[in-house]
């Protein structure tokens, strides 16, 4: 039997013993909870719908676990059971009474969704926002729902991480342990829709064609909007065919998608955006909280960060950690965690996670069972590829260095001594360089994790790399770019990718039904995007003065990497990265109104000499 045929059958037993656990799942929900549907009023009178799943055991008294979603809690009936329970079947086994909320105004909840709806003021009695809707919620399952022990933890991914977060403001007694994993943050600086003030075209124009579809009264999926058919499957050509964001409005959604509009009016860090923040709300927090994420979380890697980071610089005695692993988005209960795209890890990192964080976490927190050891931060390194545990995040113990951009694509912690060094070449944004290699018709996850060899071979894609590694070097915490650069135009993106280089006489993997060849693979370890007009302020954006030496200084989202002896660290500069990130005409104008004739190419140079050194901050770790 070869290799193919071997591959073939290993993921057949693997489906087949996939769907054996979902049944042997769905046979355990219903032999051993009780479900019942309650709509629970709010302060104001609108009253949010509520699937609950209470165990049969009555011997004891049971937590409330809860999950808030805009996602919908189907399937709808008391007679419907979910397939399993909780974020895996472990949770489910151990007991807790299980609530599924839909958000106000989703679903079959009653209200008007708001995205990421703004905190209030709470003026007056029926002043309402997210962290209310938790209050009232967890106080009415207190006093209504039988046979509870008091204690409520509430756990979500994504958009249920932001309703995870909100419930920390001016929380409910009962509330003793939340952990919002890779939450929904901030939709400028760094999560789903925005980084650095670029659109995340792909995944805004996706989400937003079908979530963003208006629901006048309370409707079961069945009945709601269906996802948006792309016309071509090639996502590069649907994109790039389409000319302009402002095209894409006018063809596909005209007025119907409200958040759309909303982010077409306001292209800058304006009042709009900022009361979407909940972090400068996180004072006071009272429950226990693990903030949860992946590295290589495609979606909402910087809320991860910036929760947690939140928290502790406003809650200085706060009980306060963060797990974060080799996770793409929810990869921690999606997967087994030993690999993600072409690279393995050599351990089950989401069984590591659920075993020792995730259940010991609200079994200790809810039901007062069991120790709960974790450190401060539980990082999972990869490249070495071994769990770290550490008393802050970033850590302390570590080294800053400089890795700075030197003549004929070298890299090295020493600075430049020439006095006229650059780097000079065309950027053309009607052939922008394309996040990942290949044909795709969706964004794909992978892209986080996978080879950039594709990108070095672009004329308009600056490389620079050191010699072999004589060492190992782990990086730990932010990345900074500090870019020294000029333009013919008076608007430019910038991208900036740190990658793993391997060896030439690196190993292919057995069995490799993907053909790879791992010598001389570029790993992306972390990338990330700035627009170049906001580089002194994300308010108020400034022009570029053509042919003028311009400073453009970012920080990259946090990293944990152990660049192995005999491996080589890489640094890949480019102005598009298409069309994970929309177009830049390379012009200073509002981007949201730019017409296809706007786009026009543009002389880049990239200074690395004495006078103007262009370098990237590591934290290298001791």
């Amino acid at each position: 039997m070869n290799l193919t045929k071997i591959f073939g059958f290993l993921i057949c037993l693997f489906i087949s013993n996939e769907l054996l656990a979902q049944q042997s799942d769905s046979a355990y929900v219903r032999a051993n909870y009780t479900k019942i549907e309650r709509q629970i009023p709010m302060r104001d009178g609108v009253k949010l719908f509520t699937s609950i799943y209470i165990p049969k055991n009555q011997s004891k008294k049971f937590p409330f676990l809860i999950n808030r979603t805009p996602y919908t809690v189907a399937p709808y009936g008391e007679d419907k059971y979910k397939l399993s329970l909780g974020n895996f079947p472990a949770m489910m086994r151990e007991g807790f009474i299980f609530v599924y909320q839909d958000v106000r105004g989703r679903w079959m909840s009653e209200g008007t969704f708001v995205d990421i709806r703004p905190q209030t003021s709470k003026k007056g009695k029926k002043d309402i926002d997210e962290s209310t809707d938790t209050y009232d919620t967890i106080d009415w399952l207190v006093k209504n729902i039988k046979n509870n022990n008091g204690n409520a933890g509430i756990y979500g991914i994504s958009y249920p991480g932001f309703y995870s977060t909100t419930s920390l403001p001016n929380s409910h007694s009962a509330l003793k342990a939340v952990s919002p994993q890779a939450p929904v943050t901030d939709w400028f600086l760094g999560d789903d829709f925005h980084h650095r003030g670029t659109l995340f075209l792909m995944d805004a124009f996706s989400f937003m064609g079908s979530f963003g579809v208006p629901r006048p009264k309370p409707i079961t999926p069945d009945k709601g909007p269906k996802p948006f058919k792309f016309p071509i499957q090639d996502n590069y050509r649907f994109y790039l065919e389409a000319g302009s964001i402002k095209n894409l409005k006018d063809k596909y959604f005209a007025d119907s998608i409200k958040f759309w509009n909303d982010l077409v009016k306001h292209p800058n860090l304006d009042t709009f955006w900022k009361a979407r923040l909940i972090t400068p709300h996180l004072k006071n927090v009272k429950p226990a909280v693990m903030v949860v994420g992946g590295f290589f979380d495609a979606e909402d890697a910087y809320g991860t960060f910036d929760t947690y980071k939140a928290i502790e610089k406003q809650n200085p005695g706060a009980n306060n950690i963060l797990v974060a692993g080799p996770w793409f988005h929810g990869g921690w209960v999606r997967s087994d965690g030993s690999y993600f795209g072409d690279i393995q890890f050599g351990k089950t990192t989401s069984i590591d996670y659920q075993q020792q964080y995730e259940l010991p976490f609200f079994k200790h927190y809810l039901k007062g069972e069991g120790d709960f050891n974790a450190a401060e931060a539980n990082i999972f390194v990869t490249g070495s590829n071994e769990w770290k545990k550490f008393d802050t995040w970033p850590p302390k113990d570590v080294q800053t260095e400089n890795l700075y951009l030197q003549p004929n694509g070298k890299l090295g912690f020493d600075k430049v001594g020439r006095t006229d060094s650059w780097d000079e070449y065309v950027s053309d944004p009607n052939n922008p360089v394309p996040y990942q290699d290949g044909i795709q018709s969706k964004r794909t996850r992978e892209y986080m994790i996978d080879d950039q060899r594709f990108a070095a071979r672009r004329p308009d894609v600056k490389t620079y790399q050191t010699n072999a590694l004589t060492e190992d070097i782990t990086l730990t915490g932010p990345v900074l770019a500090n870019l020294v650069v000029s333009t013919t135009g008076t608007d430019a993106d910038y991208v900036v990718k740190l990658i793993d280089v391997y060896p030439e006489d690196a190993p292919n993997p057995v069995p490799n039904p993907k053909n790879l060849i791992m010598g001389g693979y570029e790993m992306l370890v972390r990338g990330e995007i700035m627009r170049g007009k906001y580089r002194n302020s994300f308010e108020k954006p400034e022009a570029f003065v053509p042919g003028a030496i311009t400073k453009v200084n970012y920080p990259l989202p946090d990293v944990a990497h152990t660049f192995k002896k005999g491996h080589k660290i890489m640094i890949q500069i480019q102005n598009s990265w298409f069309p994970l990130a929309d177009r830049n005409p390379q012009k200073f104008m509002d981007i949201y109104q730019a017409d296809p004739s706007d786009f026009q190419k543009a002389t880049h140079k990239i200074y690395h000499d004495t006078s103007n050194s262009s370098y990237i901050t590591v934290s290298v770790l001791k």
